[in-house]
């Protein structure tokens, strides 16, 4: 069952990372087996002036964070709304501690003001450990990066 327009925008209020340290700015498509995020870096992200300067290219560690929000996270949380709700039709505020990157590989860098498309499959969820395959691609439909991500949402009483 995919995801009305509501629902994703509900998804992506409930990401608990938050400016500047959030990297989806839309939800596409989410279904209980995917979802398909779109992030566009702004050319005045925190990190650009030193990575590098006079040559600015986005760390490949915020790439794998991008992915992680889209791919793990807001499927996660996505996965959660239809497993567990509570009386107020939402689950209660969880953050997803990262636990796994694997096989995670890079095809090109990405430029300030680049817009990134991230996929998200998922491979298993369960006792709200996820785990799925991901990738990103720009908006020629190029591969940037690729890999296996997972995490676990715990909630905030459990920090």
């Amino acid at each position: 069952m995919a995801a009305d327009r509501r629902l994703r925008e509900l998804v992506l209020e409930m990401v608990p990372q938050k400016y500047p340290f959030r990297f989806i700015d839309e939800i596409l498509e989410l279904s209980s087996t995917h979802i398909v995020g779109a992030y566009r870096f702004r050319l005045d992200e925190y990190f650009y002036p030193g990575h590098f300067p006079g040559r600015a290219i986005t760390p490949g560690v915020i790439l794998i964070e991008t992915m992680a929000q889209t791919g793990v996270v807001a499927l996660g949380l996505y996965l959660a709304l239809l497993k567990e709700k509570t009386s107020s039709g939402v689950p209660p505020p969880m953050i997803t501690l990262f636990t796994l990157a694997e096989e995670v590989e890079f095809s090109r860098t990405v430029s300030p003001g680049e817009r990134v498309i991230v996929t998200g499959e998922k491979l298993y969820f369960r006792q709200n450990a996820i785990k799925s395959k991901v990738e990103m691609k720009d908006e020629r439909g190029q591969v940037i990066s690729c890999g296996k991500l997972a995490g676990k949402g715990i909630s905030f009483d459990e920090t």
